[in-house]
């Protein structure tokens, strides 16, 4: 059998697997636990008072003190009373085994007696003790005893928090079976792609953002090939900071990053290094720029570093530590500190560049700033040539007419319209994605879903007409307005019908254009004014627009001549952080009265464009009642040719998705 034991210990071991040890070479926590245990029961069942009987006065006064079968009382404590038999009394045949038992005390008492005072106690013992002789009496006896249970009542719990305690060091320690979770706080949670380790995304997968490209693929030639640039003095950026909209890349151009560069690329997200234990994110920072600088050259990418690089002393105002404050101090620390940091370049992306610490930002750290916009039209056909690829396309979908309908859209947005487009086409039993799937998808991800079950009243319905054909008739007949898609009185999402525009890519906007768009957005409520010489609820979406619009007019952009060039707008955020505005109180009475006169001012213009085209706004009320969607060629028919219609787009894009004024 031994043969036996330690061949098989000896093949197990040539593999990294081998045999497992006897149950009883398991380590010494299963000793614990039985040595604890059987000292529990040791102490309970050794223990004199088990064997004894508690009895009542009654019975020991009629069966054991006249029949003088009663050697001695003993008194513990003051509170108990042990009464011990005579030799000559043997005890009733049916205990003997108890008696017997190899824990029980062979001179122990038999019974026991819970006394409520000596006093009274030693008074009935008298008069239980009238009738017997002198010889016969009775020996009373009074001791102090320490009782194990009282002992084990707090030694007990004391030895389970200490065995506890011990055992979970043993735990962290290593030496316990499973490692221990406490360790690993410290240490940083970074997913690797290791050397070598392919992505399965490159730079051919990112499309548009030409310029952006170009200044990452530079951090990456110089990983690739570092001579063409040391040889001529220059140094590596050791930090880029990726800048731009929710949706533009940011992230997919790490994970190209990751797949081009060929070093070691450690990816986490700023939320992980902060725990609810204070220090933690620090050590995880340092432990993270350790693995990395042990792995050199290598990238880190933190997603989302604005969780833990917010302006210091503005992160805490609402919390009760600075566990933010000292990680984002070691990650400065770590950038650019005493300690070299060759060879680790820092990569992150935010969204919110506004609320970074300028220690962050500074040169030195994070050197570049990369900037990712929204897409330009020849950006945006490149995009959906990307998203299309796993498409089965009908011949008749237009990459050319899907980038011009959808100005304003992020990279993340056109991947949902394809997606959602096929899945439309799916829903329809088709057998490819076609045009107009792309055209439903579109409006359903920008207007939300189509709801023609929504059960509305006659009057509601009319009131609905007419307000979108007053969107309508304002926008058409207003020069600096954006070009009219169609009207639909369809509820979709919150809306009970909606206005279609396709906006220009402009870089900036005049007073001219502020004013012509305010009027648009007045055109419902107004139309409502004139056909029913009554305003109700539903142009609360669009009074809210032209609100914020006239109050940015005047406090930000400086285009009212009361106020002046004047403007309030506060680029750092740092006046969110204040009770009171940035100006008196004087100003704001002067700024609210502008902004009421703006909007008056442009309620009044839109009335009477209304009144003078009363006879078009309600032919068109008329057909959405009929049709429930009317397009551009119907517009064109009631409304005539727009002159100013121009749909050729600048050169870049804005921050505009289509506009859908709501009811």
């Amino acid at each position: 059998m031994k043969k036996r034991w330690n061949k098989k210990k000896t093949t197990g071991s040539s593999n990294n697997g081998g045999l497992k040890p006897p149950a009883g070479c398991m380590g010494s926590n299963w000793f614990y636990f039985f040595l604890l245990g059987w000292l529990l029961w040791f102490f309970v069942f050794s223990n004199p008072m088990s064997n004894t009987e508690e009895i009542s006065w009654n019975f020991l006064r009629d069966s054991l003190v006249a029949p003088q079968k009663v050697a001695k009382i003993e008194v513990i404590n003051r509170e108990v009373a042990e009464i011990y038999l005579k030799k000559e009394e043997p005890s009733e045949p049916e205990d003997e085994d108890t008696i017997d038992n190899f824990f029980s005390v062979p001179e122990g008492p038999r019974y026991r007696i819970t006394i409520g005072s000596v006093e009274t106690f030693e008074n009935k013992l008298q008069q239980a003790e009238a009738n017997l002789s002198a010889a016969d009496g009775i020996e009373l006896q009074y001791k102090t005893r320490t009782s194990w249970t009282s002992i084990l009542t707090w030694l007990l719990p004391l030895g389970i928090i200490i065995f506890f305690w011990v055992y979970m060091l043993r735990r962290m320690r290593g030496g316990g079976m499973g490692g221990n979770p406490f360790s690993k706080f410290g240490k940083s949670t970074a997913k690797i792609s290791e050397k070598g380790t392919k992505s399965s995304v490159t730079f051919e997968d990112v499309a548009g953002l030409q310029e952006a490209k170009v200044e990452v693929m530079e951090v990456v030639d110089f990983l690739k090939n570092p001579e063409t640039y040391t040889q001529l003095g220059a140094k590596i950026p050791k930090g880029v900071m990726l800048v731009g909209p929710p949706g533009t890349g940011k992230t997919l151009m790490a994970r190209a990053v990751a797949g081009e560069a060929d070093v070691p690329f450690f990816s986490i997200s700023g939320s992980e290094f902060v725990e609810m234990f204070i220090g933690v994110g620090a050590s995880r920072v340092r432990d993270l720029f350790k693995k990395a600088k042990e792995k050199s050259p290598s990238i880190i990418f933190i997603d989302e570093i604005d969780s833990v690089g917010r302006t210091r002393g503005q992160a805490n105002v609402h919390q009760s530590n600075d566990e933010r404050e000292s990680t984002l101090n070691q990650l400065l620390t770590e950038l650019d500190g005493f300690g070299p940091n060759t060879g680790v370049i820092v990569i992150a992306a935010t969204n919110r560049p506004d609320v970074l610490d300028q220690a962050l930002l500074r040169p030195g750290r994070f050197d570049r700033s990369i900037h990712l916009e929204l897409p330009t039209k020849a950006e945006r056909k490149e995009i959906f040539e990307v998203h299309l690829k796993p498409l089965k396309l009908a011949p008749n979908v237009d990459r050319e007419v899907l980038a011009q309908l959808s100005p304003g859209f992020s990279g993340a947005d056109i991947a949902n319209i394809c997606n959602e487009a096929a899945l439309i086409a799916a829903r329809k039993k088709k057998s490819a994605v076609e045009q107009e799937d792309f055209m439903e998808a579109r409006d359903r991800i920008v207007g939300g879903m189509e709801r023609k079950s929504k059960i509305i009243s006659d009057k509601e319905r009319n009131i609905v007409a007419y307000h979108e054909a007053g969107h309508a008739v304002v926008s058409w007949y207003l020069k600096n307005v954006d070009s009219l898609v169609k009207v639909s009185i369809i509820p979709r999402g919150k809306s009970l019908g909606s206005t279609w525009y396709l906006p220009k890519e402009r870089q900036i906007v005049t007073k001219a254009q502020f004013m012509d768009q305010m009027c648009a957005l007045l055109g419902g409520r107004v139309a409502e004014d004139v056909i029913f010489d009554e305003i109700s609820s539903g142009a609360l979406d669009d009074l809210e627009k032209v609100t914020k619009q006239a109050y940015s007019m005047v406090a930000y952009y400086g285009l009212d001549k009361e106020i002046g060039p004047i403007s309030f707008y506060d680029s750092t955020g740092r006046n969110n952080q204040m009770l009171g505005k940035p100006y008196s109180e004087n100003m704001a009475e002067q700024i609210d009265k502008e902004v009421q006169q703006l909007v008056n001012d442009a309620y009044q213009r839109t009335k009477n464009l209304l009144i003078k085209h009363r006879d078009e706004l309600e032919k068109l009320a008329e057909l959405l009642l009929e049709q429930e969607t009317v397009g551009k060629k119907d517009l064109e028919k009631i409304l005539g040719k727009r002159k100013m219609e121009e749909l050729v787009e600048g050169p870049k894009g804005d921050n505009k998705k289509p506009s859908i004024p709501q009811s």
